[in-house]
């Protein structure tokens, strides 16, 4: 009878209207089932679909999305800074990570959101960790990483350390340390991620590390064995009672994941950021909850 239900109210129309996901590659994302079974769920006349967009075609692609009745997108890696010179507008915290992955087309403006902290906090809350003054170190500065940082600093985080590898992001990795030093009471400092000593002494003060890079992501213009590579040194520095969570949801567990287990860590996938953050998002776009309870059962279940 559900199904039914569900289905009578998924019929294309004259009036549906369009969003999705951009970004290369977007072939494995699970954010369609979620959203359009939440489209079907609350009556709403609309798709989500996934656009595999390469980073030279991003400008047309944004400037098309915007003529057209489109409620909205997202992006994924390698857009989330990429979109913001085609943007009209950013809400604070987007300003302030400096990378957007939502996007809010009101009639032709566009505005970029940031959702990936929240989801990424609202994933530690669900399972229970409480991160307000406590220390963290973060792994990575890009678009996830910056938003992750930005988010935790305004939930309490007392001290943050981001690490980042000393290439040409490492500079962005130092101005959103002095962003959030300067406009939170979090204080927060960079080490560098290739530094063994540094990355040792900033997780053994945490009672998070978080990884937010792409190393251990399993892909499939990535090499056989890129997801068993690790984002650290090595894993020496892991303790007893460290939370360790990893944006990564493929594959569900990482190498980083296993090995922390193996040390007596609380671990956490990517796959609670992904559905807390696309909730987040489908809230900016039709003004209504998620059913998030149905689409972590139907979606997320282990």
């Amino acid at each position: 009878m559900e199904e039914t239900r569900l289905a009578g109210k998924y019929e294309i129309t004259g009036h549906t209207r369009f969003g999705g996901l951009l970004g290369y590659p977007v072939a494995h994302s699970i954010s369609p089932q979620m959203h359009n079974y939440s489209f079907r769920r609350l009556g709403i006349d609309a798709v989500y679909l996934c656009f595999s967009v390469q980073p030279e075609q991003l400008g047309e692609t944004v400037r098309t999305f915007r003529n057209l009745d489109c409620f909205g997108f997202n992006l994924t890696m390698p857009d989330k800074t990429a979109v913001l010179e085609y943007l009209d507008e950013l809400s604070p915290a987007a300003r302030m990570i400096g990378a957007v992955n939502t996007v809010v087309n009101d009639h032709g403006k566009l505005t970029g959101y940031n959702t990936d902290g929240f989801g990424f906090m609202e994933s530690l809350r669900r399972a229970g960790v409480h991160a307000a003054g406590q220390e963290m170190t973060l792994l990575g500065a890009g678009g996830a990483g910056s938003a992750i940082a930005v988010q935790a600093a305004l939930d309490g985080v007392k001290k943050l350390h981001i690490a980042n590898r000393k290439s040409r992001s490492f500079r962005h990795a130092e101005v959103l340390a002095q962003v959030i030093t300067e406009n939170t009471a979090c204080r927060a400092d960079v080490v560098d991620l290739e530094d063994a000593h540094a990355i040792g002494e900033a997780i053994d003060a945490s009672g998070i590390l978080a990884n937010a890079t792409s190393v251990g992501m399993k892909k499939p213009d990535l090499p056989a064995d890129a997801e068993n590579q690790l984002p650290l040194p090595d894993t020496g520095c892991l303790h007893e009672g460290l939370i360790v969570a990893d944006v990564i949801y493929n594959p569900r567990q990482t190498r980083l994941l296993r090995e922390a287990q193996a040390r007596g860590c609380q671990t956490l996938n990517g796959m609670y950021m992904l559905l807390y953050q696309g909730a987040e998002a489908f809230r900016l776009w039709t003004g209504q909850d998620m059913p998030v309870p149905e689409v972590r059962q139907k979606y997320f279940a282990v």
